[in-house]
Formats: structure tokens, C-alpha cells, sequence
């Protein structure tokens, strides 16, 4: 059966006629679906057709000749001023009231113009130097001093040590809050400027003078770069920015920092404005420094108890939850007061008590209540320590640290990072309040909004199914303990949803509650339901990256219910034990024993392979519009069905997908309330899962397309022979598909991802898309047009590390150095305690190269910049202002009980984290990954270790992880199952060492060395089975050595039908 067109013959006659063929073998509905099929291919290539125009536009306009270029710069200069007048002031128009100063440009480049307004601030004070202009000021209305400096930085490297010892004298000058504005001629990071890049040393210098002069960077509003030039604004920097310190920010609470519209310039305007961050009325939150108080508990007893409802327990939970809000509210109000309030009252107590007791002796009495003034004051401390933590979210430190300061600092990072002040949204920007929430509360609305249309069937593709037992231990009772673990690993000081309650209240009030709860689940678990207001959702937006200006920009997170949280993961408990039985192997996101690195190694060992093999190929790095969002929940639950899922549980999800309601949380303040009827939930637990079993269809027709030879896939090849196949890897939606330097394979891969998306409503996004060609691929251009997607290169990204780049080179390791630097960059040194510095290193700061340091060889020049930034912040050091490090590193490194300070070593936490992939390769015999390298590499006598990487078929990632192999020799103990890769003598299966080094007298006299253990095992025989040989008979006085040889392998025994395995 051929399909008909409108053209009939000619090409797209052949590709319909192809198609049709190829919906037969995908197992695609295809008879009496023509028009629809259709629809989808015409759809499908005016997309591809539209964005390959934009971006041969965009080439077009870039690709400007010479004399257009010389013509440009002909025309247009940048205007300087040199010497500055009043004149040129109050042509500004900037009003009669000003006063300024300034510094005159230097032929055609700098100049710095202030300017003030005399009723609000006065001059005390000016600096002038050759690149910047300070003023010192004090304010008007309450008399507090404040300096600004206005600075051109240098453009030649030479002056900018002098421009950074200025700054650092201004510093010292004045000690009062202090802010830096202007164009600084210099970039702090690679993604301040377009074409990215690796970490300079300027960069790096520059990054540290901001720490050391303590200065805050304020995220940038309205977009990520202020300057844009050279040919249609192709370069595209940071240049400009305001820099505060903490107290310039108190003084100015809310200040924010933004762009403007460039009328003329190439640099954008910024302003920095106080007061910015307004918020609308915020939401119901569940403190969880309430639950220190002394007889919150006996409170709450007394509060549950009153609350008297009927209905289902889903239903008598709801309103319990609303009603405690209003108790809580009124308790906090009347009777737990303001924390500001409390800590200043007994602060006041404990002076009272102490000036008292310089005039006079303190009685006993008195004594008891400056005592309990003290605890007062510590109790407020603590509470107020416990509130900002809760609000920060910096988790990983714990209070009673003393770092209130810090907390705070961090929450104002976050509002500030988040702030919504203008917000572009289909191409249109918004900037009123009204406006702009009700914006993107349509997006959303639109977004998860089911779009009509056909959708076909997936009946004729083949999944891995669960078997008839599996079912039904998804499907048993819920139970207490099953609860209370779920509900333990669960965050306490996580975000709460739109009920206001933490997962801390519900621990310590777990034996009060803990009979609703459980008669919520027994409701759920019999009718498959509860109340669908507990499956309210309140979706808050985070910047993918600084200076978002684009809704596309933002990520949406979910903050669910704490009930419908809790019940997700319990369910996501139980779903993911069986999620192995119906996942293929190259998914290896969300399934018990793969990881994340799996996948990475494998992509890089087959780019590996295709260009040492000198053969051309395609790898095509596809990206998921909006991935959870756009999954259909008709398509979801007919794949759980065919996977062997029974009703009951299709039933429980069901329920819980689709009672789903959405608030947006816009600057603190939610906004809207709608419905959705298409996507999952990022922030709930079971999403993830569920999602991986979406793109489970994604493979199953790439195995199809294989299998019938529509695509390829590549082979891994190495020493034994053709090599493994790997036709695609997955981790989650972040896809590769291996193909041939072919045109029809490109179209197939087409037609895959055309039926995916009718199917499940997810499709590839073209913009982020990418196909990179590999050895000598000719047109690769053309190929790129069958899927729209742009054309790429090695070095690559994929899932957040290096594909196909030098894996030695310290660039490879900047990214890591620049998420250091900005992290450090919001944790300031001064706000946070040494023993706080010191957990921040141990459990951030050495954790962060850990990814890296998972597979690839830290080089030692890139360990000792990092090492150097830990130094520096423990310390307090820096470039600016060196500090004494008053213990060595290697003794810093140390363990606690051999006097160290518990950080982790790099160079050997590198070691161990390579050495891991040997002792995995033992044991994983059946993984994908091991798989991969064992056909590439071939294996030692025994399995346990490949052979030594060399020669043509070595690469740097599996030859640095094969040399720590040393490190294992000796360490390793083997349990003997069958025997065949267990060597007798020479290995540890028999007690604490290996027979050889034991028993070495008799190890000499042994006939065979290398002995296996299955071959000195025969049950049939005489000593018990065992039957080692030897090159003579025994002395008397060899007796005693060879009991103890018996009495030690006479325990064990061989089982035939079990593998031999490191323990």
C-alpha cells in the first residue's frame, strides 16, 4: 500500500511510498490513516523548513563583506569627552540642582562622569585617580555616609594591577558602605560574553579582586550582556556592572540592578535602583523554628483535638490543615510575637542586669533572672538562625553556628536572583505587575493544556513487560513503616506547597497524625482517591541563567502539597524497584544500578572508535521541548498498561496526574489558578519515572528501526573483533542517536521522531538540537536539513561533561574552577563562622569536582588552583589581603582522629573515584557499559580487569582509569561461586589473605601455580572434594602445615550454577 499525495509522482510520491513501508515495519498504524499521516509529515517539515530559513537569515546577516565592514566602522565613533564642563552637564538636562565630578578621557578612550542631586546627598569628600572618580556622600534625609566610585577600567593588561591596587586603597580610604559602577573592560566569567570560552587568567583575577574587596555582583535584570558591537553585534560582553558591599546593600535594602534601551551606544545602560523588590501578599508558611518552642506540642495536642470534621480522611485532613493555619497565624501573632521584637526585649534585660550590677552586688534572686534573661536572648537567636536558614535553603549548614548573617545574605541572593521586574513573553515584554503575571499565567495555562488532534496508538510496538508477581507488590497495603520512611528522607526545610506545611511539622507531629495519615492512604489505596484540593501546586520559575529576560529562559519547578508529596513518594518507592524489569539498557536515568556516567563513558568510547576507525558518521544530540510538560496522560497510561501494569495502579496514577492545579508564585505572590490536561510535575517524585517510561516508546522504535536495517547505530570495535552495536543512549530526555553519513538514515530518524510526537505530544527541540559529524562526513549540511537541527562539533557537551575533547587538558576542568569562584561568590567569608567555612568546604566546596573527578584524570595543575581556593577561603585569605594559613593542607587533609580537619583530598579522592570503574567492571558483568569495554579493550585471564590500554586502540578516559587498576591488586577478596575466575593460590578467597603468602611453603611444593579454583575442586574424589596436587609427598613435620591448609578450604565449597564475584 503506498500512500497518496496531492503531486503524486515524483519525490514526495517516493516519500509517502516509503513511509508507508516503514509505518508497517515500526508497527505504526497506517491503513485509513493516510490524511493524518500526512498532516503530521507536512507539519513536521514546515517546522524543519521554517527554522533551517532563520538560520540561514541569521548566516546571511552575519556574513557582511569587508567594505560593508570598513563603511561601518567609517561612520560610526564613540564619542569622549576630554575635558568636561558645566556646560556639557547641564546640556544633559538632567536639572538645576546638581553637583559632579569627573575624569577626563585619555585620547579616545576612558572618561567617568558622576553626578548627584544636592537636596538628597552631600559631598564630603572626592578621590580622583586615573581611572576612577570616588565620592564620598552623606545622605540627607538621616545623615548616614556612603561612598560610590565610578571607574572606565583599563583596556591594556599592564594598568590593570594599578586600577585593582586602587581599588583596594579606596577600600582602605573609606570604611564606610561602598559601591563601584561602570564599564570595568573586563568579563568575571566565559557565559559574560557570547561566544563562551574557557577561564582566563584575567577572569580569574578578576573574580578574585571582587571577593577580596568583599563586594556583591547583583544579578543582572533585562538580559545577560551590556555592550554589543563590531559587526551586526555579533560580540556580545558584560562590561558594565555596579558592585556593592553587604552594608552599601543594608543601607538600600532591595536594590536591584538592570538594563535599559540603547538608543545610540554600544554599551546598554544600567541602573541601579533601590527599593525594587516589592512583594504582593505572600502565602502561608509553616515555620519551622515554632517547633522549638516550649509546649508547641502540648499547643498543638490541644489544637488538632478541636478540629471535629466528617468525610473522608483525605477530606477531614484538608480542612484540618486549613483551620491549623488560622491558629497558627493567631498564636504567632498574639503570642509568639516578632522575632526582632523578642531578641531586642531580652537583649534589653541582659544590659539592664549588667548595668545594675556595676552600681550594685546582684542578689541571688537577681542572679536567677540575668540568667534567665541570657537563655531568653540565645533562645531568640537561635530561632531567628533556624527562620533565615529555613529561607535560604542553604541546607547543607546547620544552625547554632552563629550564621544569622549568612542565611540572611543568601535568602536576599535567591529573592533577588528570582525577581521578576520585566519579563518577555512571546515576544512581547511586559513590565506592568498585572500585565506580566497575567502573561505567563496564560502561558502556562496554555502550556499544559492538551492540544487536539489525532493521536495513534503504540499497540504494534513491542515493550518489556513486568511478570504476573511484580504487579501486586505495587499494589499491597500501605503500612506505617513504608510511610514513616518516605517521609523521613524527605526534606524538612524544603519549599513548601500551596498547604504552607514543611515535612518537619509532619515528623514532629507524626504520633499525633499519624492515624489520619495512615487512613488517607487506606482511602487512597482502596478508591484510588483523595480530595483534589491536596493536589494543588504552586510552579515557581528559576532563571536557566543569568540575565533572563525570556519566559523560554525560565524552568518551571513545582511545589506540590506536603500530603500529595508525601504519597508520591512512597508510590515513587515502590515503582522504581521494578523499573529495571521494563526499561531497556540504554536508558540510564532513574533505574537501580545505572548511572549517569554510564552513559558518558559509553558516548565517548564510540566517538572513540568512529574516529580512530577513520569512518564518517553522524552522532545527533537531540534535546526535548518542554519534556515534562507536553507528555499526554491518554499515551502514558496506555504504556503502562502494555507494560504489565494492572488497573489499580494505572488507576492511582491516573488520579494523580490529572487532578492537578497550578498557582504561579510571580516575586513571592501567587497569581491565577487553572487546570492542566497534559504534562508531568518537575518536583514530584514519581515524574521522573513516569517520564523515562514515556520515552521508552522513543527506543523501542529505534530497536524496530534497526532491527529491519532502516538505521545502524555504531560499533564500538577494539581487539575483539566487530565490537558492541550502540544504536542510541538516553539519560532522561537528553538523547543520542549513532548514524551513518546517510540521507535516508536522517529521514527514518525523521519519521521516528514525527510518529513519537504524535504519539506521546513530545518533539524534538530544533533549537538546541545538534548534528556533529564524525571523520569525513561531505554534506553535512544537507544531512542537517532532514531534521532542522544545527550543524556541531567535537569537543561537545553532553549531559554536563566533555564529549570527544583531550580528556588530559586543564581546560577541560574550567567549568569546574567558575562554579567554585561563583559559589564562593554568594557565600562571603565574612558571614559565615571558621567551623562554617570549614563544613561548607567538606560538604560543598570538595563535592563539586566530584562529577568530574568521577571519570576523568584530575590534571595535578588543576588541583592545585582548586586546592588554592579552598586554602583561600578557609583562611580568609586572598590576592588582595594575605592571610597567615596556620595549618598545612596535607594536615588540613587529614582525618579527624589523625588530628585533620576531615577535607577531602583531591588527588586521592580521584584515585578512588577512577579505581571504582575497576572494582564496577568486576562485579557489573551484565552492564551495558562493561559490555562496551570489554569488546574494546578484551579482558585479562579471569574477567576481573582489561587488558592494558596501548597503542591504536587506547584512549585517554579508559587508559587513566585502567592504570589505577594497581590500586585494587591485593584489596580484592573474591566469594566463590563456579570457580573458573578464582585463582587457587594466588587470589583472596580463603580467610584474610591469598594461599600463596599463608601458606607459602606448601605454594612452592604446588604442581600448578596458576591454578584455577574449579580445577582443584572434585566432589567425587577423596579430601572432601578438594584435590590440589603437589610435586612430592609431605614430611612429618609438614603434617602440622597441612592440617591448617585442610581445616581452611575444607568450609567452602564450589557451586556450579553460581558466578565467582568480588565482595
Amino acid at each position: 500500500m503506498a500512500l497518496q499525495v496531492e503531486k503524486g509522482e515524483g519525490e514526495e510520491g517516493w516519500s509517502s511510498s516509503c513511509l508507508a513501508k516503514f509505518n508497517r515495519y515500526l508497527g505504526m498504524p497506517a491503513v485509513g490513516f493516510e490524511e493524518q499521516i500526512l498532516f503530521l509529515l507536512r507539519r513536521m517539515r514546515g517546522r524543519i523548513e521554517q527554522k533551517s530559513q532563520d538560520r540561514e537569515y541569521k548566516k546571511t546577516k552575519s556574513s557582511a563583506s569587508k567594505s560593508s565592514r570598513e563603511l561601518k566602522k567609517l561612520e560610526w565613533t564613540e564619542t569622549k569627552i576630554k575635558d568636561m564642563s558645566t556646560g556639557i552637564v547641564r546640556s544633559l538636562e538632567v536639572g538645576r540642582h546638581i553637583d559632579w565630578r569627573a575624569i577626563n578621557s585619555r585620547g579616545a578612550a576612558g572618561g567617568v562622569l558622576v553626578f548627584w542631586d544636592i537636596r538628597v546627598v552631600e559631598l564630603l569628600e572626592v578621590e580622583e585617580g586615573m581611572f576612577t572618580v570616588s565620592c564620598q556622600s552623606k545622605n540627607s534625609v538621616d545623615g548616614l555616609r556612603w561612598v560610590f566610585t565610578g571607574v572606565y577600567g583599563p583596556v591594556c593588561r599592564r594598568d590593570r594591577e594599578v586600577f585593582w591596587e586602587k581599588l583596594g586603597s579606596i577600600k582602605g580610604l573609606w570604611r564606610d558602605p561602598w559601591c563601584v559602577g561602570g564599564d570595568f573592560n573586563m568579563i568575571r566569567y566565559p557565559e559574560e560574553r557570547r561566544r563562551g570560552g574557557g577561564l582566563s587568567m584575567s577572569m580569574r583575577r578578576f573574580t578574585k579582586v571582587v571577593e577580596d574587596l568583599e563586594l556583591r555582583d547583583y544579578p543582572l535584570q533585562g538580559g545577560p550582556f551590556t555592550w554589543r558591537g563590531r559587526l551586526n553585534n555579533q560580540s556580545q560582553f558584560r562590561l558594565d556592572r555596579f558592585l556593592v558591599t553587604d552594608d552599601w546593600d543594608k543601607m538600600f535594602d532591595g536594590a536591584m540592578q538592570g538594563i535599559l534601551a540603547r538608543p545610540v551606544s554600544n554599551h546598554f545602560p544600567i541602573l541601579l535602583e533601590g527599593g525594587g523588590l516589592k512583594r504582593g501578599p505572600s502565602p502561608f508558611r509553616f515555620e519551622n523554628m515554632w517547633l522549638e518552642e516550649k509546649g508547641f506540642m502540648d499547643q498543638m495536642k490541644r489544637w488538632w483535638g478541636s478540629l471535629i470534621f466528617t468525610g473522608s480522611f483525605s477530606f477531614v485532613l484538608d480542612a484540618k490543615l486549613r483551620a491549623l493555619k488560622v491558629f497558627l497565624k493567631t498564636w504567632n501573632k498574639e503570642v509568639f510575637g516578632v522575632i526582632d521584637t523578642k531578641k531586642r526585649e531580652a537583649l534589653s534585660q541582659v544590659e539592664y542586669w549588667d548595668e545594675l550590677e556595676k552600681h550594685s552586688t546582684l542578689s541571688l534572686e537577681d542572679c536567677e533572672a540575668r540568667k534567665e534573661a541570657k537563655e531568653a536572648y540565645k533562645t531568640w537567636v537561635l530561632r531567628e538562625e533556624i527562620s533565615w536558614r529555613q529561607r535560604s535553603r542553604e541546607l547543607w549548614l546547620k544552625e547554632e553556628d552563629n550564621n544569622t548573617r549568612f542565611f540572611h545574605r543568601m535568602a536576599n541572593v535567591h529573592s533577588r536572583r528570582n525577581w521578576l521586574s520585566k519579563l518577555k513573553v512571546d515576544d512581547c515584554w511586559h513590565t506592568e505587575e498585572s500585565d506580566l503575571k497575567n502573561s505567563v499565567v496564560g502561558a502556562f495555562n496554555k502550556l499544559y493544556t492538551e492540544e487536539g488532534g489525532w493521536r495513534p496508538g503504540v499497540e504494534g510496538l513491542p515493550f518489556m513487560r513486568l511478570d504476573s508477581i511484580e504487579p501486586e507488590g505495587l499494589e499491597v497495603p500501605f503500612v506505617e513503616g513504608e510511610v514513616f520512611a518516605a517521609l523521613s528522607d524527605l526534606g524538612k526545610d524544603k519549599a513548601p506547597g500551596p498547604d504552607g506545611f514543611t515535612m518537619a511539622f509532619w515528623l514532629f507531629c507524626w504520633d499525633l497524625v499519624k492515624v489520619e495519615i495512615m487512613g488517607f492512604f487506606k482511602e487512597f489505596h482502596e478508591r484510588g482517591r483523595f480530595v483534589k484540593s491536596l493536589n494543588a501546586t504552586f510552579l515557581v520559575l528559576f532563571p536557566k541563567k543569568g540575565g533572563a529576560e525570556d519566559l523560554k529562559d525560565f524552568k518551571p519547578i513545582n511545589l506540590v502539597g506536603s500530603l500529595y508529596k508525601l504519597l508520591a513518594k512512597v508510590l515513587a518507592n515502590r515503582i522504581k524497584k521494578v523499573m529495571g524489569k521494563v526499561i531497556s539498557e540504554s536508558q540510564n536515568a532513574f533505574v537501580e544500578g545505572r548511572q549517569i556516567l554510564d552513559a558518558i563513558l559509553i558516548a565517548n568510547e564510540d566517538v572513540d572508535s568512529r574516529l580512530k576507525d577513520n569512518v564518517g558518521g553522524v552522532l545527533c544530540k537531540l534535546d526535548i521541548e518542554k519534556a515534562y510538560d507536553h507528555v499526554s496522560w491518554s499515551f502514558l497510561l496506555a504504556i503502562l498498561k502494555k507494560m504489565g501494569f494492572r488497573e489499580r495502579w494505572i488507576k492511582w496514577i491516573d488520579w494523580c496526574i490529572s487532578t492537578m492545579k497550578f498557582s504561579v508564585l510571580i516575586n513571592g505572590s501567587p497569581s491565577g489558578f487553572f487546570r492542566s490536561s497534559r504534562g508531568l510535575r518537575q518536583g514530584d517524585s514519581l515524574s521522573p519515572y513516569l517520564f523515562v517510561i514515556a520515552m521508552e516508546v522513543f527506543s523501542s522504535m529505534l530497536r524496530r528501526a534497526i532491527s529491519e536495517g532502516y538505521l545502524s547505530g555504531w560499533r564500538v570495535s577494539g581487539r575483539r573483533g566487530e565490537g558492541l552495536q550502540i544504536s542510541h543512549l538516553l539519560f532522561a530526555d537528553d538523547t543520542l542517536v549513532f548514524c551513518e553519513e546517510s540521507s535516508d538514515q536522517m529521514t527514518y530518524l525523521s519519521w521516528i521522531l514525527m510518529w513519537f510526537e504524535a504519539c506521546s505530544g513530545l518533539r524534538i527541540n530544533l533549537e538546541k538540537s545538534e548534528m556533529i559529524p564524525m571523520g569525513r562526513v561531505h554534506n553535512i549540511e544537507g544531512l542537517s536539513l532532514e531534521l532542522g537541527c544545527k550543524v556541531g562539533g567535537l569537543p561537545s557537551c553532553y549531559l554536563g561533561m566533555p564529549l570527544g575533547a583531550a580528556f588530559y587538558s586543564s581546560v577541560v576542568w574550567d567549568g569546574v574552577e567558575e562554579r567554585f569562584r561563583r559559589r564562593l561568590a554568594m557565600w562571603k567569608r565574612q558571614y559565615i563562622s571558621k567551623g562554617g567555612r570549614l563544613t561548607l568546604i567538606r560538604s560543598t566546596l570538595s563535592s563539586m569536582p566530584i562529577y568530574f573527578m568521577s571519570l576523568f584524570y584530575l590534571p595535578r595543575k588543576v588541583r592545585l588552583r582548586l586546592e588554592k581556593i579552598q586554602r583561600d577561603f578557609l583562611w580568609g585569605g586572598g590576592a588582595l589581603a594575605q592571610k597567615p594559613h596556620l595549618v598545612r593542607w596535607n594536615l588540613v587533609c587529614l582525618e579527624k582522629r589523625k588530628g585533620g580537619l576531615g577535607v577531602r583530598n583531591l588527588a586521592l579522592m580521584n584515585s578512588a573515584l577512577l579505581c571504582k570503574w575497576n572494582w564496577r567492571f568486576a562485579n557489573e558483568r551484565e552492564a551495558l557499559w562493561r559490555r562496551v569495554i570489554s569488546r574494546k579493550y578484551d579482558e585479562e585471564e579471569g574477567g576481573w580487569h582489561t587488558r592494558d590500554v596501548m597503542g591504536r586502540n587506547g584512549v585517554e578516559l579508559w587508559k587513566a582509569i585502567r592504570k589505577k587498576c594497581g590500586l585494587l591488586d591485593g584489596r580484592l577478596a573474591y566469594h566463590v561461586g563456579n570457580g573458573q575466575r578464582v585463582r587457587f593460590w594466588k587470589d583472596k578467597w580463603c580467610g584474610d589473605g591469598a594461599l600463596c603468602e599463608s601458606l607459602s611453603s606448601l605454594f612452592s611444593m604446588s604442581m600448578s601455580k596458576n591454578v584455577w579454583v574449579s580445577e582443584v575442586w572434585n566432589p567425587v574424589g577423596d579430601g572432601d572434594g578438594w584435590t590440589p596436587l603437589f610435586a612430592r609427598a609431605f614430611n612429618d613435620w609438614e603434617i602440622d602445615v597441612v592440617e591448617r591448609f585442610l581445616q581452611k578450604i575444607h568450609v567452602f565449597r564450589v557451586q556450579r550454577e553460581e558466578e565467582d564475584r568480588v565482595i
